[in-house]
Parts: structure tokens; sequence; C-alpha cells
């Protein structure tokens, strides 16, 4: 699984859980409608602190609460094939 596909999964997941809709996230947290969708849809594969920040606190979450979540901790870079920046 794709590092993206890990917060759109999460994002999701907490949406659900709290009967939001994308939009109704976008709203809430004062993150732009195209950065969310494109987020959702993968085309930004690698998303701000800002933004990722807004969203947790729309969660009621920090940022490392929003972060901490099996999938991500056990991620491995060398899985998705990306070359790690140097």
């Amino acid at each position: 699984m794709a590092y993206i596909d890990l917060y759109i999964e999460r994002i999701r997941s907490l949406c659900e859980k709290r009967g939001y809709s994308i939009n109704r996230l976008a709203t809430l947290s004062d993150v732009k409608q195209s950065t969310l969708d494109n987020m959702m849809r993968g085309i930004t594969k690698n998303p701000g602190i800002q933004t990722l920040h807004k969203i947790a606190l729309t969660f009621n979450m920090t940022l490392a609460e929003f972060l901490d979540f099996e999938p991500l901790n056990a991620y491995s870079f060398d899985e998705d094939g990306e070359e790690e920046p140097s």
C-alpha cells in the first residue's frame, strides 16, 4: 500500500465514524475542497503538515494522535518503491 493510501484510509475511517462527508470535512477544517479532493484521489501524494494538522484538529485530535495508527507506524518506505530523500 502506498504511503498516501494510508492517509486516505485514515481520513475516510475518521469521517465515517463521525458521519462526515469529505465536503463537510473541508468546511469544518478550513482546508480547501480541492485540496482534500486531490488528497483523496491520490493526486496529492505528500500533504503538507499544516493541512494534516487542520484535519486532525477537526477530529478533536492532536497531530500526533492523528498520525498514530498501526498501518502508518508499521509502514516501510521500501514497500512503495520510492527512494527516500538524501
